[in-house]
């Protein structure tokens, strides 16, 4: 008899018991299991199901694909983990009860992480939508070296092999005219761009990256699903997965040996800017669609990591087949652009002619040789599903070698044999289309053949015999399961098996070779399958590891972006006084230049117009808030101050047309003000405002801290919270929240925007871009507290204790006054604080000598045209107050204030004018032919 008492059973399976105790559901029979290291076999011991439960399928790109086998979750699984996970295990507390509470920390901090990091994946993002988090899972997914050796060879030589292919079909077309392979599936694809026929690749490359989606088999073994390589998104999400998740686990990432990440970036940098006409000078730039695009965090994230500027189509213009970026300091050459924009959109001029993303005269500049795009457009033919079936014949023809990494078998129902072959077993493939998301061809979602009825088979196979060049059919992979960690509605924690693929990337180097990314973006499915981001679908960290396991500082954060690899395969970030410097790479004795940051005019008018929101929202809300203080105090039924709220909220539109003034009807106007916080309707409210805020720094995200963008992001969110009812906006007065809650939410909106202030003062670079920041800040500031301050005087409330006060709370200056003239209210106080002192930041003399100051300032640009509008700004400072407060006998009218906040009012209007006229409004559309 067998003792199985505690005390004797090994440690290790002790410790797999513990952990798979957590286990609530494990990877379905014939599926490979990536917590056992082995296929789930059947348990014939187990009841039969009563129903077909589903089990995933592979996927291609963004189709979905789901299978039914006959299995259930096996309740007594194997004790044994493989020795990844042993070793990951033994990193976290042994007992069950303190490893749950443990991972639900970790999983706490991991999802605050994201939020705090503005992680976002949005697929159809609106403006008036909050971003959807990023999904991450706690537990990445983990590769031995023997893995990774076959991922690793088998991506490089399918590298080469699409680079020859592509090399064939754009130059002396062999082998379609040998009949290797189909013209239908290169020059009949919509992604084959003739105008690129006989071209020359800039720098002698085609692609500079690719990405492969990858999964695991029954059988142990990677299988190639799809490639991508027009514009494959990954490479930052995958980047920010491992900072975050490799600080929740430091021990187990340390003896692990993870091969770092950072070199491959600076790989794919180099090798562009060595293919590149400027070489190791070249300006490089990602090419994005926009803050509309549901991967622009991504573009944004890599753009700041990789140093490139973050353009957008009306960025760039096409002057003598070159390519330019329109800057504030000019028209700036471009010569290399990393490009997140499919092919058919980069050039209106020769491809779609509604395309607002691309560049008029874009492949005319690629074919001149005057600017190297990454990848070469009219590679999309590649990523057709048809062409798999081809490989390995392809594969020996121009490499004389055989696949090392298998893909799923393929068949193209445009061969005749292929589909006379396949068509009978339709049950057990995926139909997929040849030709997916291109509108003027045949495309759907994937459809799993098992999943349909005889008579829809019927029904697919008679269109699959109507037009069988659109139709391509592969044999359906059980993908494998991977861990995940899941905490349900009820606070219940447990470990659930997901299915996984996994997207890798290769990269073309400086020396004409091809690199991997040693690790990737683990994408887990659902229950039901892979599916999309917005589907309930989430992604994972990718550990791989090195051949041979170093010990290293147990520092996450620099093990996954900075600190370069121990690895032997792996050279070190930056070159040593020994190593000689790559393309690109500085040599170490060598003194870098002082480079200016390009600031693009669409970013300029951004961050111009970020600034003017800020301080909108700022003035906006402090008058809101002040109006309602006076609405419930002391004073509420003091004229002078009633006119003044009723006057300014009018004139500032905080109110609808129509709302009775404060002094006929203290409740409804009250409640106005309001409604009006909230209302879309009006382009004024503080929330048009505050969202406006995060709109225009959305288009200069490259440019903002993790921090700053958090506080936007949480700003807006917490002042909208009160909306999530549905119908609020068209509520009662009496159903919106009560005075004091509002109050209470414009004291926390202001906390907020006064750090916002911080952040934009004291973290952000101060360039031309920051200045302009500064300048939208100061002409609101200008115009709207001199306006303020007119009405005050106009209606007599500096007279008046009350009045006297309100204009200090409006104008933000209450200390400062107390602090200087104590209870001394005279007129010459209030205009010494307000208008000439030059050390108050919320002085119209500061205000005015600052803007002026940072108009000289930008002298350097258009020719100095700022400076004249300098001159035209008031000077304050060198005011004596008593002379601004000589009062006509008639009434109450300071008639030299009033023409001097007159002069405040409209040099801010002047100035703006001329700034947006200078700089901003030749950022629209181009409309003149590119070789004129």
């Amino acid at each position: 008899m067998h003792d199985t008492s505690p005390q004797a059973i090994p440690a290790p399976e002790a410790q797999a018991m513990s952990w798979l105790a957590l286990e609530q559901e494990r990877a379905p029979a014939g599926h490979w299991d990536e917590l056992r290291g082995q296929v789930t076999p059947p348990n014939p011991t187990e009841p039969q199901p009563q129903a077909q439960k589903q089990a995933p399928s592979q996927s291609q790109g963004q189709g979905q694909g789901q299978g039914q086998v006959q299995s259930q979750t096996s309740t007594l699984p194997s004790p044994k983990l493989s020795g990844s996970w042993q070793n990951f295990v033994a990193s976290l507390p042994s007992g069950q009860a303190e490893r749950q509470s443990d991972l639900n920390a970790r999983m706490a901090h991991l999802q605050r992480q994201v939020r705090d990091n503005g992680i976002t994946y949005n697929v159809y993002a609106a403006a008036d939508q909050p971003q959807r988090p990023w999904s991450l899972d706690l537990f990445p997914l983990m590769l031995g070296h023997a893995d990774w050796q076959q991922i690793e060879a088998g991506v490089v030589q399918r590298m080469q092999l699409l680079e020859r292919i592509m090399g064939d079909a754009y130059g002396a077309q062999h082998l379609v005219l040998s009949g290797q392979l189909p013209a239908a599936l290169v020059h009949g694809h919509p992604g084959y761009l003739p105008a690129m026929q006989g071209v020359a690749p800039v720098g002698g490359r085609y692609l500079s990256l690719a990405a492969f989606d990858l999964a695991r088999g029954p059988d142990g073994c990677w299988w190639l699903l799809s490639q991508r390589t027009q514009a494959p998104s990954g490479l930052g999400y995958l980047l920010e997965n491992r900072q975050i998740v490799s600080r929740q686990f430091p021990q187990a990432f340390d003896s692990f040996g993870v091969q770092r990440l950072a070199e491959t970036y600076r790989t794919l940098i180099d090798g562009i800017k060595a293919r590149s006409p400027a070489k190791a000078s070249a300006h490089i730039a990602l090419l994005t669609p926009g803050p509309y695009n549901e991967t622009y965090f991504e573009h944004a994230y890599l753009a700041r990591y990789l140093g490139l500027s973050l353009v957008q189509g009306n960025d760039l213009t096409v002057r003598d087949n070159k390519l330019y970026l329109k800057t504030l300091q000019g028209l700036q050459p471009v010569h290399g652009l990393l490009k997140r924009v499919d092919d058919d959109w980069i050039d209106p001029l020769e491809l779609r002619a509604d395309s607002t993303l691309g560049v008029p005269g874009l492949l005319q500049a690629v074919r001149s040789g005057n600017v190297l795009v990454a990848n070469t457009p009219g590679s999309g033919f590649l990523e057709s599903n048809a062409l798999l079936g081809f490989m390995p014949a392809l594969a020996r023809e121009l490499l004389g070698q055989e696949l090392q990494l298998p893909a799923i078998p393929s068949w193209w129902c445009g061969e005749a044999a292929a589909l006379q072959d396949v068509l009978p077993r339709i049950q057990s493939c995926v139909i997929k289309p040849t030709y997916p998301y291109h509108p003027d061809r045949q495309s759907f979602e994937p459809v799993l053949g098992s999943a349909l009825t005889r008579r829809e088979q019927d029904e697919w196979a008679g269109r699959i015999l109507r037009d069988p060049n659109a139709y391509t059919l592969q044999s359906w992979l059980p993908l494998s399961y991977q861990p995940t960690w899941q905490i349900g509605a009820d606070g219940l924690s447990s470990i659930q098996s997901r299915p996984v693929e996994l997207r890798v990337f290769a990269v073309a180097d400086a020396q004409g070779g091809w690199q991997v990314l040693p690790g990737g973006l683990a994408r887990l499915g659902t229950r039901e399958g892979i599916a999309s981001m917005q589907r309930g679908g989430s992604s994972a960290d990718v550990w791989v590891q090195s051949p041979v396991t170093v010990p290293k500082a147990n520092n996450p954060v620099a093990s996954a972006s900075q600190e370069p690899s121990s690895s032997p395969s792996h050279s070190a970030l930056w070159p040593s006084p020994s190593r000689p410097a790559g393309a690109g790479i500085p040599a170490a004795n060598d003194a870098l230049p002082q480079r200016q940051r390009l600031v693009t005019s669409r970013a300029a008018e951004n961050l111009f117009w970020m600034g003017r929101y800020t301080e909108r929202t700022e003035n906006t809300l402090r008058l809101v808030r002040l109006s309602l203080e006076i609405l419930g105090s002391e004073n509420q039924n003091l004229p002078c101050l009633l006119n003044f709220i009723t006057r300014m909220a009018t004139r500032h539109g905080l109110v609808r047309a129509g709302v009775p003034a404060a002094a006929q009807a203290h409740r409804v106007f009250e409640r106005a003000l309001i409604a009006g916080l909230w209302d879309q309707e009006l382009a004024t409210s503080v929330g048009f405002n505050l969202r406006s805020v995060r709109l225009a720094a959305a288009s200069v995200r490259e440019r903002l801290s993790p921090e700053h963008w958090r506080l936007l992001e949480q700003s807006e969110s917490r002042f909208f919270q009160v909306t999530q009812a549905p119908a609020l906006l068209q509520a009662t007065p009496d159903a919106l929240p009560d005075t004091v809650a509002v109050q209470r939410l414009l004291a926390d909106t202001s906390q907020m925007l006064a750090a916002l202030t911080g952040a934009q003062t004291d973290r952000m670079s101060r360039d031309d871009g920051w200045r302009l920041l500064s300048m939208g800040r100061h002409i609101e500031r200008l115009e709207f507290l001199s306006h303020a301050l007119s009405e005050a005087v106009q209606l007599g409330l500096i007279e008046e204790q009350a009045g006297f006060d309100a204009v200090l709370d409006l104008f933000d200056s209450t200390i400062s006054f107390h602090a200087q003239y104590q209870q001394s209210r005279t007129p010459q106080a209030l205009m010494g604080l307000l208008v000439t002192d030059p050390d108050n930041p919320r002085s119209l003399g500061w205000v005015a000598h600052t803007l002026r100051s940072r108009l000289r300032r930008m002298g350097h640009l258009a020719d100095g045209v700022t400076l004249p509008l300098a001159e035209r700004l008031p000077t304050l400072i060198d005011l004596r107050p008593d002379a601004l407060c000589l009062l006509n006998a008639e009434r109450n009218h300071a008639q030299p204030l009033q023409a001097t906040l007159g002069h405040c009012q409209s040099a801010a209007r002047e100035v703006s004018d001329q700034l947006c006229s200078l700089f901003f409004t030749h950022s629209g559309q181009v409309r003149y032919s590119v070789n004129t």
